[in-house]
């Protein structure tokens, strides 16, 4: 699986890789979260979901960890904030799932990025773990084309954050729907 931390395998791309992989975790957390929220009614419910995924990524974690690589190899997402966030606009608003949509949802897109890259700080030199540890392939939508100069303007955590923010909205709004779908 690909989680936040490993753009620092890809050496040359890292900053596009951190933005790509920030947005695709921010809707996954959107989307099975506010689900499970709304299935449920209770606020909280977010968080205890984004705790699952942290432990599924922690088997994940362990799994490269006794193949032999090193403890930082893999980065563990942080998911529960923003979670908490989601789960803090519901229950600011009393309940209403419109509310947890708009501002659950850009929280979420907003927070994520910001969270990760946190984390990533904390972590042993990325370079050199990633000179030392190199991933075999790029994964197919990363194939370098050629490179764009000055393309992100040096900030992949308002990049992540600004494309999250508009994402998570929509992603939401699905995971919402899924619970309102009828079979008459």
């Amino acid at each position: 699986t690909i989680n936040a931390g490993d753009y620092i395998f890809y050496t040359d791309w890292m900053w596009t890789s951190f933005v790509v992989f920030s947005v695709s975790q921010s809707t996954m957390l959107a989307v099975g979260a506010i689900y499970y929220m709304l299935f449920t009614g209770v606020p909280g419910t977010a968080t205890y979901y984004a705790t699952i995924m942290t432990i599924y990524t922690w088997v994940a974690k362990g799994a490269w960890f006794a193949l032999g690589y090193p403890y930082d190899f893999v980065v563990v997402p942080v998911w529960i904030p923003s979670a908490m966030l989601l789960d803090l606009s519901y229950w600011a608003t009393r309940r209403n799932k419109h509310a947890a949509i708009l501002i659950g949802g850009t929280m979420v897109g907003l927070s994520l990025p910001l969270f990760n890259m946190v984390n990533l700080l904390l972590v042993r030199d990325p370079l050199e773990v990633a000179f030392k540890y190199p991933r075999p392939t790029l994964p197919a939508y990363m194939t370098p084309i050629e490179p764009q100069v000055g393309k992100f303007y040096n900030s992949p955590v308002a990049l992540g954050s600004g494309a999250g923010a508009v994402l998570t909205v929509p992603m939401a709004a699905l995971g919402a729907k899924l619970n309102t779908w009828t079979y008459n």
